[in-house]
């Protein structure tokens, strides 16, 4: 039983410490799914036609039930974002990395903003129903697990700045690299439950809205 406070005061302690890192991590994000949507305002009609033409190509797959494989599907998921996470560990380590962590945040908010603001441009208000059946459900994890993994990579990487440049605040290597990596650990397992929602929950939501939108 004690074990459930000691947990939720160190998550409070850690929230603290680092709070002003999850600030600008959460506001870069939150910047990247902005310009996302508003890309979707710079593309031309015929761009804009071209895209929505493979959407509703691929819409019409998902109502007919063609698509591939949920086993398929939760494997390409799981392996694409474990090697972005994966990359972002990497990053941390190296000391160079910093900045491309950021930009890799960055470009993750794009994806989901451009995402769900083309929808919403060319289908309205369904747009706005499918992009929550589709983007959202995995995305509820997806998003906390890159921001976390993202604090862990930029904090470690600072830390070994530290190390390096700052003798004074030395701090055991072989620590720091077991606790990011326990972090790596816990973001990948959390990663298998939104591949899991993306491969077998998302495409029974998304058969259903469209059914109901060309009905």
């Amino acid at each position: 039983m004690r074990r459930q406070p000691l947990l939720k005061s160190a998550l409070a302690s850690h929230m603290r410490e680092h709070a002003s890192i999850y600030l600008f991590i959460i506001v870069l994000f939150l910047m990247g799914v902005i310009f996302g949507a508003v890309v979707v305002n710079s593309l031309n009609f015929s761009q804009k036609q071209d895209l929505y033409y493979y959407l509703m190509q691929f819409f019409g797959q998902v109502s007919k039930g063609n698509l591939a494989s949920a086993y398929d599907m939760f494997q390409q998921s799981y392996f694409h974002n474990l090697k972005y996470v994966g990359l972002m560990w990497v990053l941390g380590i190296s000391i160079i990395g910093l900045p491309i962590i950021l930009i890799l945040l960055f470009l993750k908010g794009i994806v989901i903003g451009f995402t769900v603001g083309f929808l919403v441009n060319q289908m309205g208000w369904q747009g706005f129903v499918l992009s929550f059946v589709s983007v959202m459900p995995q995305n509820f994890i997806i998003i906390p697990a890159f921001i976390i993994m993202g604090v862990a990579s930029v904090t470690f990487s600072l830390k070994m700045v530290r190390n390096q440049f700052m003798k004074r605040t030395h701090e055991p290597i072989f620590p720091m690299i077991m606790r990011y990596a326990l972090v790596m650990v816990i973001i990948s397992v959390s990663l298998l439950a939104s591949a899991s929602l993306e491969a077998y929950v998302s495409p029974v939501f998304m058969k259903q809205v469209i059914q109901m939108v060309n009905h």
